[in-house]
């Protein structure tokens, strides 16, 4: 029996704002989207353009309108990035870094809900 990895899903409270965040910040486009008949919900699921067959699903739920609890937000999603300075000054250009790590040569940026990503240079490893 194998497995591998298909998707993860965080909720987001605004639809358009994170999906336009995560194309700016990660250049993550929307490869896939369900809405639910009554308009009660819509998943739309983001790809990195070939890089993997993983996607990142974002649920928007109708009657949700308060922000998610992320409890004390200690999980994340990582990302490598082919070039590390180029893609730092790009997101602090932006102004979403909430977290760098220089001795671990990584930082973290935070979309806009709250959840952090990890960015990590092509050859690092944890």
């Amino acid at each position: 029996m194998k497995f591998c990895f298909d998707h993860n899903n965080i909720n987001v409270r605004d639809l358009e704002k994170s999906v336009s965040f995560y194309k700016e910040a990660l250049g993550l486009v929307e490869v896939r989207r369900k809405e639910a008949s009554d308009g009660a919900f819509t998943l739309i699921f983001l790809g990195d353009e070939g890089g993997s067959t993983h996607t990142l699903e974002l649920t928007w739920l109708r009657e949700h309108t308060t922000p998610y609890n992320l409890g004390d937000n200690e999980f994340h999603l990582a990302f490598r990035v082919d070039d590390y300075e180029k893609a730092h000054e790009h997101h602090k250009a932006m102004g979403c870094i909430c977290y760098e790590n220089n001795k671990m040569g990584i930082y973290f940026i935070v979309d806009p809900d709250g959840y952090w990503l990890e960015i990590l240079p092509q050859r690092h490893r944890v």
